[in-house]
């Protein structure tokens, strides 16, 4: 079955017209004029938007070995497909995760950067890692679901970050991305300083399946993508409402991922 053309309204979503790359003599241009800047330390680099040599040293990025479910990476090479202990115990809602970053100390300005300092033009950059870190779980994908934001802290941030990384993550790899596949119908508190236990009540029952795109979910691939995964509460309940609609599989990709 044809896949509908679902990406004709992102102007919720999508980076800036400015971030967008020129091609030729007005790239060279306007890399004199505007010269691109580290995303860290905004120091002028040559080409961009990227890091700098001594900021992508500080990035930690997700390398194998790593449990094949959950993406958590391993201190030693285990033998391939090897699971860490927490999923073998308890496996989770997705078939697969994977996140491009941990979430530290040298990654946690360009998160918070972006996620509340209206800095949208991280998100190009930002695509290219996601695509790098979750290609086995796009390369079967259907849709990208982004993490939707309450109408209420929509209004008040202006922007939804997780469907900025779906929009980027999908000029990659042209998988369409269903903006609107779940939605917020409980207003929430933030999660940060909640504990665990705290966070999955928060989100119990936060997130319900768009009636009108209840029949595509069924029988599809599908990736949720979210900006940080912590506890992994809010990813819970969102897969949930999605697992419902019994698709054929359920991944998600985010940008950063915490280490406990």
């Amino acid at each position: 079955m044809e896949k509908p053309n679902l990406m004709v309204d992102d102007s919720e979503q999508r980076m800036p017209a400015e971030g967008a790359p020129r091609p030729g003599l007005a790239a060279g241009v306007l890399n004199l004029l505007l010269p691109h800047r580290c995303l860290a330390c905004d120091d002028g680099l040559g080409e961009g938007p990227r890091l700098c040599p001594a900021c992508w040293s500080k990035v930690r990025f997700v390398e194998a070995p790593f449990c094949e479910c959950c993406g958590r990476p391993f201190e030693i090479d285990p033998q391939d497909g090897l699971l860490c202990a927490a999923c073998i115990a308890a496996p989770p809602l997705f078939d697969r995760a994977r996140a491009a970053m941990i979430y530290d100390e040298a990654s946690r300005p360009l998160v918070t950067g972006f996620k509340y300092a209206d800095r949208t033009d991280f998100g190009r950059a930002f695509g290219g890692w996601l695509t790098r870190a979750g290609r086995d779980v796009l390369e079967t994908a259907d849709y990208l679901v982004p993490v939707p934001l309450h109408p209420w802290r929509l209004w008040m941030r202006r922007y939804n970050q997780a469907g900025i990384l779906a929009a980027a993550v999908s000029r990659e790899t042209l998988v369409p991305v269903l903006y609107d596949g779940l939605l917020r119908v409980r207003h929430t508190r933030q999660q940060v300083g909640l504990t665990a236990a705290k966070r999955r009540r928060n989100v119990a029952g936060a997130f319900q399946v768009n009636p009108k795109r209840a029949e595509i979910l069924k029988g599809a691939h599908i990736v949720l993508i979210d900006d940080v995964i912590t506890s992994g509460a809010t990813v819970t309940a969102c897969l949930k409402a999605m697992a419902r609609q019994k698709p054929a599989t359920l991944g998600v990709l985010s940008l950063a991922r915490t280490m406990r």
